[in-house]
């Protein structure tokens, strides 16, 4: 497993800091039966090419939200071509609700793809993915999407990862450790193939999508995971989904990243 430095988190501490999960979150569930995975079929695997997979989750019939760098191959740095990503709604034991190729994707207009890892990246790792056909099955409901959640505030997620790539799993009850405006550190449990997958909180009796997993971190043995607020960042992505502009992603020269680096270590899930 190969590990990135990253910037000192916030002014006020550092990865570090943070002690071991708390007593009273949940363990993985896997959803791989059909009863338990009722209330997520419209999260789902994203098979990118031959490369590999991360997680996305519908936010419109025909839009699933996940990481921008999904979209990069991570060898190369090129961006993976529209036409070898698919998206398996509610995957789980070799079947899907729904199959999807894509029509067009974007990554935020502010993400930098520089293959190494860093705040800056984090803040902006946000990508809309349009499909080539809207699903309309009455078992698969778009998620709503809320602000971010408070420091301390209770979160779940739902992810595909190695080991268990071939159903989904719920964390249901993990926290916000800290945050800032548009990064979040969490206690909860992610791995590689996590990339993308939505962080749920109750909003108005309801489990709405308020961050996305960008990557995982270690801090002194201990695990947390980096996630990504919405913010006004959706708005900016179906602008560009509007506007066409979705191949214009900054790339900085050399593959070098901005900032300081130093403190804990992250990988991209």
């Amino acid at each position: 497993m190969r590990f990135f430095q990253v910037l000192v988190f916030f002014a006020t501490c550092a990865l570090s800091a943070y002690g071991p999960a708390r007593a009273e979150e949940s363990r993985l569930v896997s959803l791989e039966t059909l009863s338990a995975g009722a209330a997520w079929q419209a999260v789902g695997r994203l098979n990118l090419g031959q490369r590999g997979f991360c997680t996305g989750a519908l936010i419109a019939p025909d839009l699933v939200l996940t990481a921008a760098h999904c979209l990069f191959d991570k060898e190369t740095g090129a961006r993976i071509a529209d036409r070898d990503i698919e998206f398996l709604a509610g995957w789980r034991n070799g079947r899907a609700e729904a199959y999807r190729g894509v029509r067009r994707s974007v990554a935020h207009p502010d993400y930098i793809y520089s293959g190494a890892q860093n705040l800056d990246r984090v803040a902006y790792d946000l990508a809309l993915i349009a499909l080539d056909r809207p699903i309309r099955l009455p078992q698969v409901t778009p998620f709503a999407t809320a602000v971010s959640p408070d420091r301390d505030e209770t979160v779940g997620v739902v992810s595909y990862a190695q080991n268990r790539a071939e159903a989904p799993s719920l964390q249901e009850s993990c926290h916000v450790l800290d945050r800032a405006t548009d990064i979040m550190v969490l206690s909860c449990d992610v791995d590689f193939g996590a990339s993308g997958a939505p962080v749920f909180a109750l909003r108005d009796g309801e489990m709405k999508i308020v961050s996305v997993i960008s990557a995982k971190a270690d801090a002194d043995g201990n695990k947390v995971a980096l996630g990504t607020g919405l913010g006004t960042h959706l708005e900016d992505l179906r602008a560009e989904l509007t506007a066409g502009r979705g191949a214009n992603v900054r790339l900085l020269s050399g593959g070098q990243a901005a900032g300081q680096m130093g403190g804990a270590k992250f990988v991209t899930p």
